[in-house]
């Protein structure tokens, strides 16, 4: 399950892109790693209160609320500030995105790492771990709530934005784009506008399929010159002879 699991969204440009989804095996991983690092924090924070002599009176309350932060807003912050990875996540390639492939934002968040207390019960995760189990999609209840997913990144795939090679520039005047549908040119522009509010990870993909979708199209274009790189060279050809 940890490999295999697969799901199809269709984005509002009408291509399918495929997100690996995390297995059990793989989200315990992550989830065993936060919590070592949440208890090496606890220990620090403990020893300076204890040191600072805090832990009685105000100090107590003020040592519990700033254990709260700890406990409940370490995943959300980590999530919403690092791409849906935190350190656990990170290691183990892992990465919390909504169920469209959007970056997970912070009331999304908010709710799955809420509702965790829900997934834990009675003990050992166990509702959390059947969830994931049983349902299509790996998701716990605290996901289903949320509309997210965990998801493996693919390394394969850069999660930056492909370098923009400059020799595209005068060659393209050059490209045969005739074939190129005005729908197809449509779809490449909506994309290469929205591009900044696609995860980086799912924005990489989505170039490269929109990208190998058009190749066979359009003739004199560089072998090398691929992904976004590509699609901007092709919108400037087309444009350039009265395309949309």
């Amino acid at each position: 399950m940890d490999f295999d699991d697969v799901v199809t969204i269709t984005t509002p440009e009408g291509v399918d892109l495929q997100l690996v989804l995390a297995g059990l095996g793989s989200r315990f991983g992550a989830a065993l790693i936060d919590l070592i690092v949440q208890a090496l924090l606890i220990t620090a924070i403990t020893l300076a209160f204890e040191s600072a002599g805090l832990l009685g009176g105000w100090g107590v309350l003020a040592y519990v609320t700033v254990l709260f932060v700890v406990v409940f807003g370490y995943d959300i912050a980590f999530e919403v500030l690092s791409s849906g990875r935190t350190p656990g996540k990170r290691l183990n390639g892992l990465r919390v995105v909504r169920v469209g492939g959007f970056p997970v934002g912070f009331v999304s968040s908010a709710i799955r790492n809420t509702l965790r207390l829900v997934d834990f019960l009675p003990s050992s995760y166990l509702v959390g771990c059947a969830a994931i189990l049983v349902t299509k999609r790996n998701q716990r209840l605290g996901d289903l709530a949320a509309g997210t997913l965990v998801v493996r990144e693919r390394r394969a795939v850069s999660a930056a934005p492909a370098p923009r090679p400059q020799r595209f520039e005068p060659v393209f005047p050059t490209w045969d784009v005739g074939t190129v549908t005005a729908d197809e040119l449509l779809t490449v522009r909506r994309f290469l506008d929205r591009r900044a509010t696609i995860d980086t990870g799912a924005r990489a993909q989505l170039a490269h399929t929109l990208a190998e979708r058009l190749r066979p199209k359009v003739g004199g274009a560089p072998p090398d010159l691929r992904g976004e790189p590509f699609l901007e060279a092709v919108v400037a050809a087309k444009s350039s002879r009265g395309g949309i």
